[in-house]
C-alpha cells in the first residue's frame, strides 16, 4: 500500500469498505418511507418515485465526469468535494420544505456520491496490489450487496421512532464521518502522473479509455454476464407474489435466501481465484450462468422453491463475477486510473438500468422473460469472449488481466 500518514492499512481498508456501504444506502434507506413522503408533500407517486430515478441517473453521469477530474486534480480534492456535497445535500433533503426541494437535494446527493465512489475505486488500484487488492475488492463488493439488503430494514426501524426525515439525517451523519476521514487521507496520485491539460480537455480522457478496445470489450462482457440479476430484482415481487401467490412476508424470506447467496459470492471468489486461472474462472462463470438460465426457463414455473433453487446459481456466480471483473479491469488500467474507474462503474450501472427495465416488460410470464434475459445475456457474453480470444479487440496489456 502507498503510505498514508494518518491511516493504517486496516483503517484504509475499513474506509473503502465504508464508502462501498454508504452509497447503496443512499438509494434504499428511505424506501419504506416513500408512502409517508407522498402524504407529507401531497405529491403523486410519480414525483416521489422520481427521487429514486433522478438519483440513479445522476449518479451514473457523475461517475463519468469525476473520473477524469480525479486524474487532473488528484484523488483527495475530489474525494473531499464529493463527501462534502453528499453530506450537505443529505441535510438539505432532511430539511426539504417541498418535494421539488427534495428532488434538488437528491440530484446533488447523487453528484457527490458519483465523485466518492469513483475515487474509491481508483484508490483500490492506487494503494493495493496482489492478494490484498483481491481481498479488498471482495469486501467492498460484499458490502455493496449487504447494504441494499439491510437498508430497507433499517429504514423501517427508523420509522418506528421518527418520520421520513430520519433516513436523511442518518445519511448526513454517515456523510460527515466520510468527510472527516477524507480530510485525513493523503494524496495517492503524484503530480507527475496527473493530466496536464485544461478542465474540459480532461474529459477527453474518456475518449482515450473508450479507444482501448480490449478494455471496453472485457467490460461489456462482464456487464452482460452479471446484470440479469437486476432484471430479477425488478421482477422478483411479481414472480413470487403474483405468479406463486406468496404473501409479502413469504416473499421476503425467499428474497433474503437469494440475497444471502450474493454475500457468499465474494468469499467464493477468493477461494476460486487461488485455484483457477482467469480463463478457468471465466469458463466456470459461463457454465453456471447458462445452466441456471436453462433451469429457470425449463422448470422455474413449477414452484417458488424450484424457481429459487434454479436462480440461486446465477446469483452466486454473479457475485463472484463482480470482484473478478473489477480486478481484471483495474489491472488493465495502467494510466488515467480515475477515468478508467469511472467507466468501470458507469457501464455496469447502465446495463443494470437496462436489466431492470427488461425485467418488468409486459411478459406473458415473468419467469419465462427472466430466463430469456439470462440466456440471451450469457450467450452474448460468450460470443464477445470468443471474439476477444480471436484477437478482434487487441490483447491484454499485462498477463494478470489476460482472459485468452
Amino acid at each position: 500500500m502507498r503510505r498514508q500518514k494518518y491511516l493504517t492499512i486496516s483503517a484504509m481498508i475499513a474506509y473503502l469498505a465504508y464508502i462501498g456501504m454508504i452509497i447503496p444506502l443512499s438509494t434504499d434507506l428511505y424506501l419504506p418511507a416513500l408512502p409517508e413522503m407522498g402524504k407529507y408533500f401531497s405529491a403523486s407517486e410519480f414525483l416521489v418515485g422520481l427521487t429514486l430515478t433522478i438519483f440513479f441517473f445522476t449518479f451514473g453521469i457523475s461517475m463519468i465526469v469525476f473520473g477524469p477530474l480525479s486524474d487532473k486534480y488528484g484523488r483527495r480534492l475530489i474525494l473531499i468535494f464529493g463527501a462534502a456535497l453528499f453530506t450537505a445535500s443529505s441535510l438539505a433533503c432532511a430539511l426539504s420544505p417541498s418535494i421539488y426541494f427534495l428532488l434538488a437535494g437528491r440530484f446533488f446527493q447523487a453528484v457527490g456520491s458519483g465523485a466518492v465512489i469513483t475515487v474509491a475505486t481508483a484508490l483500490i488500484k492506487d494503494c493495493f496490489r496482489g492478494k490484498l487488492m483481491r481481498k479488498i475488492l471482495a469486501i467492498t463488493q460484499a458490502l455493496g450487496v449487504i447494504a441494499p439488503m439491510v437498508a430497507p430494514l433499517v429504514g423501517g426501524i427508523l420509522l418506528t421512532f421518527t418520520d421520513w426525515r430520519g433516513s436523511f439525517y442518518l445519511l448526513t451523519a454517515l456523510g460527515a464521518i466520510n468527510l472527516f476521514v477524507a480530510f485525513l487521507f493523503c494524496e495517492t496520485l503524484p503530480e507527475h502522473k496527473r493530466y496536464r491539460g485544461g478542465i474540459l480537455n480532461s474529459l477527453t480522457l474518456l475518449t482515450e479509455v473508450a479507444r482501448r478496445k480490449y478494455f471496453i470489450a472485457v467490460l461489456i462482457m462482464f456487464a452482460l454476464l452479471s446484470k440479469p440479476y437486476m432484471a430479477y430484482l425488478s421482477a422478483s415481487s411479481f414472480i413470487y407474489v403474483e405468479h406463486f401467490a406468496l404473501t409479502a412476508q413469504e416473499y421476503s424470506y425467499f428474497f433474503a435466501v437469494n440475497s444471502a447467496a450474493s454475500i457468499a459470492g465474494p468469499i467464493l471468489y477468493l477461494k476460486l481465484k487461488n485455484r483457477l486461472t482467469n480463463v478457468e474462472m471465466l469458463r466456470l462463470s459461463f457454465f453456471v450462468a447458462a445452466v441456471s438460465g436453462i433451469l429457470v426457463s425449463s422448470v422455474g414455473n413449477m414452484s417458488a422453491l424450484i424457481f429459487l433453487l434454479s436462480f440461486l446459481p446465477f446469483t452466486m456466480i454473479g457475485a463472484v463475477v463482480r470482484p473478478f471483473s473489477m480486478e481484471i479491469l483495474l489491472l488493465e488500467a495502467k494510466e488515467n486510473v480515475g477515468t478508467a474507474a469511472s467507466v468501470i462503474n458507469f457501464v455496469p450501472t447502465l446495463f443494470g438500468s437496462l436489466g431492470m427495465m427488461l425485467g418488468t416488460l409486459p411478459w406473458g410470464n415473468f419467469i419465462d422473460g427472466l430466463g430469456l434475459i439470462m440466456l440471451t445475456a450469457t450467450t452474448l457474453s460468450i460470443v464477445l469472449w470468443i471474439l476477444i480470444k480471436l484477437g478482434k479487440f487487441g490483447r491484454a496489456r499485462q498477463n494478470a488481466s489476460d482472459l485468452t
